[in-house]
């Protein structure tokens, strides 16, 4: 007899999980081995296909795999061979042609080509940026022109950010080797501006005029407002403030800016209701609510994620039917495995993983949690039983793959985003009707706007809020361990749940004990206890820039950069109690190290202001003269040999010693000097890239007086942020015990690179990361220095 489904007394079936076993082993094939050879990955589908046959047939015989066990073994071999076979062929069908060749040796090509994704516009040092994949369809170089059909990753300048979804382009540009199991094949570093060559076609411009439309629209909106309710609706999220970004991300809620399952579900709902009130049959219903599910899709882009929530969101409402819950999670595996044959990159697709996660915990805790939530409510309230579960089903379900991107836990993001999910669904609606009606009629679609603004300046408010709860974000192990743990931790919780209540109930008073101590123990003590007593150096947590601060005398202290937000590096300084500023080093002029200089000053003393001679970029020079002048605040400028003294601390200039035209002129030009504090030797390396860095290492060679420093130090501020445009040779030549990266949480750089932090392993030192730790501070102890660090 065939196993069926188990399920609670009632008649009402339960969770059939027979597909989840099989869904799970297919797509941890397909993570495991996209950086395989295609051919190793065909033949891998090959074995898994003999395995599952062979147990099946064995099955059938009752031996060797023994009874019930082959069924298992032999779905989940079949579902691997399946995913490996595709995943395969989509490599071979993708790499097919010249260009994985050119990008080996770096070729210059002439291309044409389809655009493939929305431009992600940035605010970057040297001017805006342009992120967006293209598929190749021509490529000509190295005297040889062919026919193509490969995805590549343009990285361009402002130019690119007004190129259109499906629009054909042609450009000039330098092809680079993507890395091991990208998406694409290759990078492209444009050379030329783009050149549209052929316009979308008409569904594709019928889209991006609603999208137009809507961006319009709200363009009269409170920023908040205006940046957010594109990003619900479309998934724009160019306008977003950047610290609604990072207010979101701390709790929990950036599902919400984006176009998520949870949208797709408000739409489908929105859509069966309107079919009722248009007198359509219960068999029409799914087919109009598919008509505007299709819609939607076009709206937003039928890119990969918008695809993947489509899915999610469908299955999402089919697993809150009453009908048809018990097909919710066989349904949801057989999606999986189509989505990874159709595209395979999205099993390292975090987007996707928490997707199916979030779906995951809906349908299996949802219908139970809700009515143990609606028990406990008053009888008017107990309707909103599951409404109260889905939020915390999902952030139960997401938290380890949420750990991989942050590096901590969030102790608000329930609680914040069961505030915020009443006013997802108006909004998600006004957005929708907005962007339908603005296109008609532009006033019309302003005001559908403002009716979307009020649930989106909630969302907004909840965020900001909650992203100041002291405590609200826990720091946790980053890496693959901390998302194991974290998976334990929760699985653990869930299972011993039912227990703790009982001898809660029965031994009150033990509980309560219990849950002040262990509630005693989780309290971050580090605002309480910092800074810690003695440091002679902090690296200040402020985002994808540098603000160093280096000790004095007490009250007192050198600032070496002031990082992109004048608030954060006041923050920092406030904390550290620091009043008089003996000086302000401005290693160079870029954004992310002079535009929180107005923070640093306001409200303390500062003697001067030390800067290098190369005033490039200089928009940004002249920024700085606004600044100081009112205050009447020097400026002098350093060069490579000057030495610096101040109450209790010194320091060497190493460098700037000339004007480097490689490379990028303002990094190559930035002051980097070592600094003697109480005990503590430190190398702060500002910006510097390859041709700078080479020039210091041929100078401490020819300067027995560098050399001797480049031996004593205990901590090394690398250069930019972790990149890899550094020197080897120097990175050897001043190892320590201590690296510190002064680096932005998920900057859109790829700071710190992996080869930055395998020369930092390889030389020794003992690397700490401002985007993982928060504020990072040095104190010399018996052995040489200890680090300490407050915490995100």
């Amino acid at each position: 007899m065939r196993p069926r489904p188990s399920g609670p007394p009632g008649g009402q079936p339960g969770a059939d999980l027979r597909l989840l076993i099989p869904a799970v082993a297919g797509w941890v094939a397909s993570a495991t081995t996209l950086g395989w050879n295609p051919a190793w990955r065909i033949a891998a589908a090959g074995g898994s296909l003999a395995l599952a046959v062979g147990c099946a047939r064995t099955g059938r015989r009752g031996a060797l795999c023994g009874w019930r066990v082959p069924v298992w073994v032999a779905l989940a071999a079949a579902a691997t061979s399946l995913v490996l076979l595709a995943s395969g062929s989509h490599a071979l069908i993708r790499e097919a042609g010249p260009v994985a060749g050119l990008a080996g040796q770096r070729s210059v090509v002439v291309a044409k080509g389809l655009v493939a994704s929305e431009p992600v516009v940035r605010s970057g040092r040297t001017g805006q940026n342009a992120v967006l994949r293209v598929v190749l369809t021509e490529v000509s170089g190295r005297g040889r022109a062919s026919s193509v059909r490969t995805p590549v990753l343009v990285l361009g300048d402002e130019e690119w950010g007004g190129l259109r979804w499906r629009e054909r382009i042609e450009v000039r540009g330098r092809l680079e080797p993507a890395e091991p199991g990208d998406e694409v094949v290759a990078v492209l570093r444009p050379l030329s501006s783009p050149r549209v060559v052929g316009r979308a076609g008409a569904v594709a411009r019928g889209a991006e005029h609603l999208r137009s439309g809507l961006r319009e629209a709200a363009a009269p909106l409170p920023a908040d407002a205006r940046g957010l309710l594109p990003a619900l609706v479309i998934g724009d999220t160019s306008r977003t403030p950047d610290d609604l970004t990072e207010a979101m991300l701390a709790t929990g809620m950036t599902h919400l800016s984006a176009v998520s399952g949870s949208n797709v579900a408000i739409v489908l709902a929105v859509a069966l209701a309107a079919a009722a009130v248009l007198g359509l049959g219960r068999r029409l219903r799914p087919f109009f609510a598919l008509l505007v599910l299709t819609g939607f899709v076009v709206l937003a882009r039928p890119e990969p994620s918008v695809i993947r929530a489509a899915t999610m969101g469908a299955i999402g409402l089919l697993g809150l039917s009453q009908s048809r819950r018990a097909a919710g999670i066989p349904v949801l595996s057989a999606a999986v495995l189509v989505l990874l044959v159709l595209d395979p990159w999205l099993s390292r697709s975090y987007g996707f993983a928490l997707s199916t996660l979030a779906t995951l915990g809906l349908l299996l805790f949802v219908r139970s949690w809700g009515q143990a939530i609606g028990a406990r409510l008053p009888r008017r309230l107990r309707s909103w039983g599951p409404a109260l579960a889905i939020p915390v089903a999902a952030q139960a379900m997401c938290a380890p793959v949420v750990v991989l991107l942050q590096g901590s836990v969030s102790t608000v993001g329930v609680v914040a985003n069961l505030l915020a999910a009443p006013l997802v669904a108006p909004a998600t609606v006004a957005g929708v009707a907005a962007a339908l009606v603005a296109s008609l009629w532009q006033p019309a679609g302003t005001a559908l706007c403002w009716a979307g603004a009020l649930p989106t300046l909630g969302i907004a408010r909840i965020a900001r809020v909650f992203a100041e709860v002291p405590g609200g974000t826990l720091p946790w192990p980053d890496g693959r361990p901390g998302a194991l743990l974290l998976a334990a931790v929760t699985v653990v919780v869930l299972l011993s749940a039912r227990w703790v209540v009982h001898n809660a109930r029965v031994h009150p008073v033990l509980a309560v004990s219990v849950l002040f101590l262990v509630a005693a123990a989780a309290t971050p003590t580090s605002t309480l206890t910092w800074p810690p007593p003695g440091w002679r150096f902090v690296a200040c947590d402020v985002g994808q820039g540098d603000a160093l601060v280096v000790a004095t005398t007490p009250g007192h202290a050198v600032l070496v950069d002031t990082g992109p937000e004048p608030s954060a590096v006041d923050r920092c300084l406030s904390r550290l109690g620091v009043e008089t500023i003996d000086a302000v080093v401005l290693t160079h002029f870029h954004a992310d190290h002079v535009d929180g200089l107005a923070g640093a000053l306001d409200g303390r003393r500062v003697l001067e202001v030390l800067a290098t001679p190369v005033r490039d970029p200089p928009h940004q020079w002249q920024q700085v003269q606004r600044v100081l002048a009112p205050r009447g605040i020097p400026l002098r400028e350093v060069y490579a040999g000057d030495r610096l003294v101040w109450p209790g601390a010194t320091a060497q200039v190493w460098w700037p010693a000339r004007r480097i035209a490689a490379g990028s002129v303002p990094n190559n030009a930035s002051v980097v000097l070592t600094v003697h504090t109480g005990g503590v030797d430190a190398l702060l390396m500002g910006d510097v890239e390859r041709e700078a860095a080479h020039a210091i290492l041929l100078a401490l060679r020819r300067d027995p007086s560098m050399a001797q420093a480049a031996r004593g130090l205990d901590v090394v501020k690398t250069a930019h942020h972790g990149s890899s445009n550094l020197d080897e040779g120097l990175m050897e030549a001043v190892r320590a015990p201590v690296a510190v990266v002064s680096v932005g949480a998920d900057n859109d750089y790829g700071h710190p690179a992996p080869r930055h932090l395998e020369v930092l392993r390889r030389n020794g030192f003992a690397t700490y990361r401002t985007d993982q730790r928060g504020d990072l501070a040095v104190v010399p102890s018996r052995s040489g220095v200890a680090v300490t660090w407050l915490g995100r």
